[in-house]
């Protein structure tokens, strides 16, 4: 038997129905101390070491101009393809280390 591979996007997803937007509602409303976690397994020490935070999380993008160096620029620019994206990820470095200080 195969199976159909379905996927939505914030603008193609059904609409809730009554009983699943009251059931939300509830559970929304529900204290964390009140909820029954006992039906969820523990994870193992296996599935822990191969855990990926973030793996989904893709940041909202902006627009916009920069000027740099242009010896900066032609470095970024030397390494292939993609010299944007290493901006990106130079900066995002940067960010996280001076967050962790």
């Amino acid at each position: 038997m195969k199976t159909k591979l379905v996927s939505y996007t914030l603008e193609t997803l059904p609409a809730l129905t009554d009983d699943q937007a009251k059931n939300i509602e509830n559970l929304a409303a529900k204290p964390d101390q009140d909820i029954d976690f006992n039906e969820i397994p523990d994870m193992t020490d296996e599935q822990l070491r191969r855990a990926v935070r973030g793996r989904f999380y893709r940041p909202v993008k902006c627009q916009i101009t920069a000027r740099v160096d242009a010896d900066v620029l032609d470095w970024l620019k030397s390494q292939g393809k993609g010299y944007q994206s290493r901006i990106n990820a130079i900066l995002r470095r940067e960010m996280l280390a001076s967050l962790k200080s």
